[in-house]
């Protein structure tokens, strides 16, 4: 399998208002644009190559510049499938999306679909604060990110804003609790002197090295680098049910309406909500699986027992250029 890295060195408000991307072809039989991080599922789309006996083309980016690069690229885009980190990316770039197959549609609750069929989610990911176990049990972290404003948390909390998941995570707010609040809570968390990271895994290695005491994240990512240390002195700790910082978002897949291979797109999306698939979901990247039928890992709650706020991921695309726009103004992108 070939891979690329696609990049760009304008700011992300401006990848979205611009994109960047040269539109340059492929000899592969499927190209895809991943959001998703190499390290956590190159090895399932190493398995899928194998298993279809397709060439494949991946290039591995932000999902939010990927959509950007998608949107810039327009007709001309060489690819044929978008696998994104979160749902908003996705929702970002629906109108150059084809129907997905209904299949794959079927496979996964409503929830984590969109509402007009053009993309699906296929592993589900608790927002949550990771915290330093040498300095503190479960019960004593917050349960709301509301309360990381306070002083006792000054300098002491990271956040990784240029990342597509902590972008999702401040729609949602704007969603949940309205604009003017989540400004107020951006500016407040601003003055506290948060420590920025570029993404998620920085914001858990900087918990273990006692850089932070808290870090707003996706929960699997303490499981990956535990797999890596498992001495790791760091854990999850899941908020209060219904608060902004409890988000339940999805990774999804979408079908580009420009691919000269549909069929070999939808073969991907189908492999992604596979019980193969599925599986390496919950076991390797200790994701929620979607599919009935395919558990999660036993030291994580069921995820129908996390209540995130009650938002429709599939709004989450309409914000994310002014959430990018907002970030930029409070001062936490450039």
């Amino acid at each position: 399998m070939r891979r690329s890295k696609l990049a760009c060195g304008a700011t992300l408000v401006s990848l979205m208002l611009g994109g960047c991307g040269d539109g340059a072809g492929s000899e592969a039989d499927l190209t895809i644009y991943s959001g998703r991080n190499e390290e956590l599922v190159g090895d399932l789309i190493d398995r899928f190559e194998r298993d279809s006996g397709l060439k494949v083309d991946v290039r591995f980016g932000d999902s939010a510049e990927l959509a950007a690069t998608i949107a810039e690229e327009g007709d001309n885009s060489p690819a044929d499938v978008f696998f994104s980190q979160d749902a908003g990316a996705l929702g970002a770039v629906e109108d150059t999306l084809a129907k997905m197959p209904q299949p794959v549609l079927d496979a996964v609750p409503e929830r984590f679909r969109d509402p007009e069929d053009r993309w699906a989610g296929v592993s589900g990911r608790a927002r949550v604060i990771a915290y330093d176990t040498r300095k503190f049990d479960d019960d004593e972290v917050p349960d709301s990110v509301f309360e990381l404003t306070d002083k006792r948390w000054e300098g002491k909390v990271g956040l990784p804003p240029s990342n597509a998941s902590f972008q999702a995570f401040v729609s949602a707010m704007r969603l949940d609790v309205g604009d003017a609040r989540t400004r107020e809570w951006l500016e407040a968390m601003k003055d506290n002197d948060p420590q920025i990271y570029d993404n998620n895994i920085q914001t858990v290695e900087a918990i273990g090295r006692g850089e932070i005491e808290l870090g707003l994240v996706n929960h699997y990512y303490l499981y990956e680098l535990k797999r890596e240390n498992p001495d790791l002195t760091a854990a999850n700790h899941f908020p209060a049910p219904g608060d902004p910082g409890s988000l339940i978002n999805a990774a999804g897949v979408g079908i580009l309406e420009t691919t000269d291979d549909e069929k070999s797109a939808q073969r991907f999306a189908r492999f992604l909500v596979s019980p193969t698939a599925q599986s390496y979901f919950a076991e390797r990247t200790s994701e929620y699986p979607l599919v009935e039928g395919v558990g999660s890992r036993g030291d994580i709650p069921p995820l129908d027992e996390v209540v995130g706020p009650q938002v429709e991921l599939g709004e989450l695309g309409d914000k994310l250029r002014s959430t990018l726009e907002l970030l930029n103004e409070v001062g936490f992108t450039t």
